[in-house]
């Protein structure tokens, strides 16, 4: 019996110990990895920047007033055609009628001094010549000539100080008379009212800037569309591209347009810099209005039946407990290869890789076992990349990810994705 009982402590014992090994076991093997892959295959791909823009006429005039007054009439509303030289609105003339008829007088008054002055001229270049007769016969003092020459001299002199006034009262009247014309606010092109800002009765007041009263767009045929384009994609487009975009008043279809310019001025918004690519658009059957927000495309290249991989194989990187001894070099240069490309900047666009020039390394499955490749990436649409060349070939199994691992993708030093992966 105690030979008995000694055998099963025993194997109770063993089979304790199995159990502690197999968990301790468990809990240190490492999990097998799975790879998921993707065969690369002839695609094609579009390389694309989109941006988003508000749609606007070609020449908008704000029409304003120089002259501070009542409204009286209004002679044009939303939407009224209008021609050059056209009444659009009225200013209550009255006091500006009153000042022009102020500045008359004064005119004449200043004309009539003239006059006056010129005759008291004439009168004392005789009294001159009397006294110099006079004098010449030993009939008038010395200081008699004297005093005739000078008030003859203070004469004329007046007469210029009137002719002075005259002017000024001249320039005066002028003034009041521009004033009373600026009364009559009329539009200074042919076009259409898209804003009224006034009513009638309204006093607007001119004193430190001319206040808007409309704003006429001059031909709703012919609009532009402002586009807001990310730094990082700036530099793919050119002046004459063609482009098309999309307004939500009217889903799913397309309106072409072409850059006619690409500002030099930068616009900063939360450290985001953008220039505005401006782009023209034929808008003949009138749908689309002034302010609307257009999402614009422009195509800036494209491959046909391109040798492509997904964007995600460039950001695998295997576990160290999966990879291959032999290639442990190739890891380290496709992450410092993927570290070396340019950040991604455009936020608006669909990050390309076609100016990228250095040598990638990705990862494909062979004979079961993942090997590295080095390849040249050319254009990405966003989620495909063309292969310009490289130790890769149609139907290879590329590896984008490794479940049961630790495997990351693979980031640049400062932590954000190589450019083209975003």
């Amino acid at each position: 019996m105690k030979k008995r009982i000694g055998s099963i402590v025993a194997l109770l014992v063993v089979i304790a110990a199995g159990v502690v090994f197999w968990r301790y076991r468990a809990a240190h093997h490492a999990p097998d990895v799975t790879y998921k892959t993707v065969a690369a295959a002839q695609h094609r791909i579009v390389g694309k920047v989109t941006a988003s823009g508000t749609l606007s006429a070609i020449v908008t005039v704000q029409v304003g007033t120089q002259v501070s007054g009542r409204i009286q009439k209004l002679l044009a509303d939303f939407n009224s055609q209008v021609k050059k030289g056209q009444l659009v609105a009225k200013i209550d003339p009255a006091l500006f009628e009153a000042a022009v008829a102020q500045s008359q007088a004064n005119y004449l008054q200043a004309q009539a001094s003239v006059v006056n002055a010129e005759a008291q001229a004439k009168n004392a270049d005789l009294q001159l010549a009397r006294t110099k007769a006079l004098r010449d016969q030993n009939l008038a003092a010395q200081a008699d000539l004297d005093t005739a020459e000078a008030t003859s001299a203070m004469a004329h002199a007046g007469i210029d100080m009137q002719k002075a006034n005259l002017a000024q009262s001249m320039a005066s009247l002028h003034q009041a008379q521009v004033n009373l014309s600026y009364t009559s606010i009329i539009s200074p092109i042919d076009g259409v009212v898209i804003s009224r800002s006034v009513d009638v009765g309204q006093t607007v007041a001119a004193s430190l800037s001319a206040p808007t009263l409309f704003t006429i767009a001059q031909d709703l045929t012919k609009m532009q569309v402002d586009s807001n384009v990310a730094e990082g994609d700036v530099g793919r487009l050119q002046v004459g591209m063609a482009t098309y975009f999309t307004v939500d008043s009217f889903p799913g279809q397309k309106f072409r347009g072409k850059i006619r310019e690409i500002r030099n001025s930068a616009t900063t918004v939360q450290s985001v810099v953008t220039y505005d690519a401006v782009i023209d658009v034929d808008n003949g059957d009138l749908k689309l209005r002034p302010g609307m927000t257009a999402n614009v495309t422009v195509i800036y290249a494209q491959r046909d039946n391109a040798l492509s991989i997904p964007n995600a194989a460039f950001r695998y990187r295997p576990p160290q407990s999966a990879a291959p001894t032999s290639s442990a070099s190739a890891v380290a240069s496709g992450a410092v290869g993927a570290a070396s490309g340019p950040a991604a900047r455009g936020h608006h666009s669909h990050a390309s890789a076609d100016d990228a020039t250095e040598a990638k390394t990705i990862w494909v499955m062979r004979n079961g076992v993942p090997q590295s490749v080095s390849i040249h990436a050319g254009l990405s649409d966003g989620s495909l990349t063309e292969v310009i060349d490289g130790d890769l070939k149609e139907g290879d199994e590329v590896i984008t990810e490794a479940n049961g691992s630790d495997a990351t993708p693979a980031a640049t030093p400062s932590g954000r994705m190589p450019r083209g992966f975003m």
